[in-house]
């Protein structure tokens, strides 16, 4: 009884530590380095997206940067996608096309079209979304490119449109822990990911670094495990703030979901030994947090001891996303945080393991 309090107490002191850092992360005055504007390309993989283009393309055209293009990489589409970038290419010389017809046995689709337009790039500076994500403001590139400097990456927050419903409150939750995560331990010196739906660095570093060679074979990882790769300390920045946002479409099933979150949780093992650690003991103490703390302490000696670190670790969670949703300029339920973390739990007991051994996961064909 005594072994299994001490070791409640301290899954949720481990959190609370945690939690607290990713608090100070983002309630610290930032230096201010903003630099002066940098040509960019933004770079978007389209596979039968045309439906998306057609309204990504246009909000794109109007971002107010001084000097940018934008390059559309048409991957082996069955719908009419290339029939419309064809037309538009023509109507904004900022405006490009590059076309997969064939693509090698050995590379994942989404890195051999990726790998195509970064070649096809002209400037240095390369920003990163998908088809199904749209700007929140005209100064998407501006805000992201304020950032980059004489450094080498640039990581943006990408959260998830809000409708109704349990299902996109989880997954706005979700995405909102994971920028809280990424982000905050960037901000504390540690870069360890990024997400492609907004995410900036230079052509000089992928081609210097061979691209995706070191992970060709992994399905996924080009935008996480590149930058477990090769980011660093010294010249790793992030954006925040609300016109930097890149907003995405969530998806509407849980199956859907499901399998979205397993291709992205699947990459996770190939990360750095020092960051898997540091992420499985988040993980893993949040999960035994509801499912050994928070039974037992009801039956503990030190009850009160336990439901304390308990309800000051749920305030700090509450407190957090508060703060966090202010920094990053995108609103979000705060109060709603307990009730979704639960359900995350759970979720990841599925999730994790089946991410851990499943082979069969894909970009769209």
């Amino acid at each position: 009884m005594l072994l299994l309090s001490i070791f409640c107490l301290a899954l949720l002191v481990i959190q609370i530590i945690y939690l607290s850092l990713f608090l100070f992360a983002f309630l610290k005055k930032r230096k201010s380095n903003i630099s002066s504007a940098k040509p960019v390309s933004v770079i978007v993989c389209a596979h039968d997206e045309e439906h998306n283009l057609r309204e990504l393309v246009p909000m794109l055209l109007a971002q107010d940067h001084v000097e940018f293009e934008i390059i559309i990489v048409e991957d082996r589409c069955n719908d009419a996608t290339h029939d419309y970038m064809l037309a538009a290419t023509k109507l904004d010389n900022r405006l490009k096309m590059v076309r997969v017809i064939h693509k090698p046995e050995h590379i994942s689709g989404k890195k051999f079209a990726l790998t195509l337009g970064i070649k096809a790039a002209k400037y240095d500076w390369l920003l990163l979304t998908d088809a199904d994500c749209r700007p929140i403001s005209n100064h998407w590139i501006t805000s992201m490119s304020a950032q980059m400097g004489e450094n080498q990456i640039v990581l943006g927050f990408s959260p998830y449109l809000k409708s109704e419903g349990l299902l996109n409150a989880f997954i706005r939750f979700e995405s909102f822990l994971s920028g809280i995560q990424y982000m905050g331990l960037a901000i504390l010196g540690w870069p360890y990911m990024g997400v492609g739906r907004n995410l900036a660095y230079r052509k000089s570093l992928f081609l210097e670094n061979k691209g995706f060679n070191s992970h060709l074979g992994i399905i996924g990882g080009d935008d996480d495990l590149f930058i477990n790769q090769h980011a660093a300390r010294s010249f790793t920045r992030v954006c925040l703030g609300k016109e930097s946002l890149m907003i995405s479409l969530p998806k509407t099933t849980w199956k859907e979901y499901y399998v979205q979150k397993l291709r992205h949780l699947s990459v996770g093992k190939y990360y750095k030994f020092s960051d898997k650690l540091i992420l499985g003991i988040f993980t893993l103490t949040s999960i035994f947090t509801w499912l050994i703390a928070l039974p037992y302490s009801f039956f503990s000696p030190f009850m009160e001891w336990i439901l304390l670190a308990l309800i000051l670790r749920w305030g700090l969670l509450v407190f957090l996303f508060h703060q966090t949703s202010k920094r990053l300029g995108e609103p979000f339920e705060a109060w709603k945080a307990p009730f979704l973390d639960f359900i995350y739990a759970f979720y990841y007991l599925v999730t994790g393991p089946m991410a851990l051994v499943s082979k069969k996961v894909r970009w769209k064909s």
